[in-house]
This record gives structure tokens, C-alpha cells and sequence, in this order.
């Protein structure tokens, strides 16, 4: 009696996991895009190498996680960054530089060691919150330091970027811009060393 009991318990188990599986929704990918038209200038000769980016520990995860409240965070097992966010946030970097300041030698570390770059980019995201359906939010530090002056410049873009509709395709969108917004304090630093040599 007591077999046959657990077999039809194991029976059910089966069943439950198999109804499980086949009823679970199928996992989405995201990455983060560039979005800046090329710059209209001539090429730049210098090169640049972007990272190491640093992002707070509660997004350093492949499922993206939103922002529930001022305390609240939800982890979405079914949305999910394509590769670490930290190498999509230095990938749209570069792109975004390589548009900005006309130039194709921009790299990122460490796939490159950036020891002869003209340029090292390094980036600390201090937030990095999503919140589906009204706004994202990047605060970051960022350091530019020119290898041949040895000099530092250092910038803090804190933006919050809307996210005009709902679903994580508007919200990865809205990441992206706001990504590109820093770009764009880089570059400016980037041509305030080529234009004072320093």
C-alpha cells in the first residue's frame, strides 16, 4: 500500500514540474543601443579606451531589476540584460565616443590594455535604477585621464531620462539616452585636453 502511495506521489510531483515548465514564460534579452549621429568633423588621430565601468551591486545581475519604491527593488527573471550591464554601459560608451569625436580608435578594457591609448575613460555608476512606465535615473563619476599629460578630469552626470510607455523595450530605450548624455560630457572633456594640450 505504502508504494503504491509514493508512486503516485512521484506521479504528481512529475506532472506538477512538466505543467510548470511548459506554462513559464519564455525569457526576453535586452541591450542597450547608441544612438548619436557622426560627428562632422575631421577624424580624430588620438584613440580612447573605455572602462573599467563599475555598476552597484543590486544590478550587477543578467535579470534586469526595477525600482518598486524608495526601499523596494524587483528582480524580473524573465527580462534580461543580454551580456553584463557593465560591458553593455562601456560598448554604448565607446560607440557613442567613436560618433562623437569622429574618431574609430576607441576601445574597450580589458579587451584592450589601453596602455597606449591616448585616453583612458573609467566609469562609476553610482545608480542605476529603472523605473518601468515613468523614468530611469544614472548617476555616475566618471575620470578621463590623458596618458601623455598624465592629467585627470573628473564629472558626475546625474540624469533622469523619461520612459514614454510601458514594457522594457521604452525603459532599456530610456537607459540608453541618458547613457549617452554622459557620453557627451566625456567627449566635451576629451576636447577640452586636445584643445589646451592638457
Amino acid at each position: 500500500m505504502m508504494k503504491i502511495f509514493v508512486n503516485i506521489l512521484i506521479s504528481c510531483v512529475f506532472v506538477t514540474l512538466i505543467m510548470g515548465c511548459a506554462s513559464s514564460s519564455p525569457s526576453r534579452f535586452y541591450t542597450l543601443s547608441h544612438t548619436t549621429a557622426p560627428a562632422l568633423t575631421l577624424p580624430a588621430t588620438y584613440s580612447v579606451s573605455v572602462g573599467p565601468v563599475s555598476v552597484p551591486a543590486v544590478v550587477d545581475r543578467p535579470q534586469i531589476v526595477v525600482r518598486g519604491g524608495p526601499n523596494q527593488v524587483g528582480i524580473d527573471e524573465f527580462n534580461r540584460w543580454a551580456s553584463p550591464l557593465k560591458n553593455e554601459i562601456a560598448r554604448v560608451v565607446a560607440e557613442n565616443l567613436t560618433s562623437m569625436l569622429g574618431t574609430p580608435r576607441v576601445t574597450m578594457f580589458p579587451q584592450s590594455t589601453g596602455a597606449d591609448a591616448s585616453y583612458r575613460v573609467v566609469i562609476d555608476v553610482l545608480r542605476f535604477d529603472s523605473m518601468p512606465g515613468e523614468a530611469v535615473t544614472l548617476d555616475t563619476v566618471w575620470t578621463v585621464r590623458s596618458t601623455k599629460e598624465n592629467q585627470l578630469r573628473t564629472g558626475r552626470a546625474n540624469v533622469r531620462e523619461p520612459v514614454p510607455g510601458n514594457g522594457y523595450a521604452p525603459l532599456v530605450a530610456a537607459h540608453s539616452r541618458a547613457i549617452e548624455l554622459m557620453s557627451g560630457d566625456i567627449a566635451d572633456a576629451i576636447r577640452v585636453f586636445e584643445k589646451t594640450g592638457k
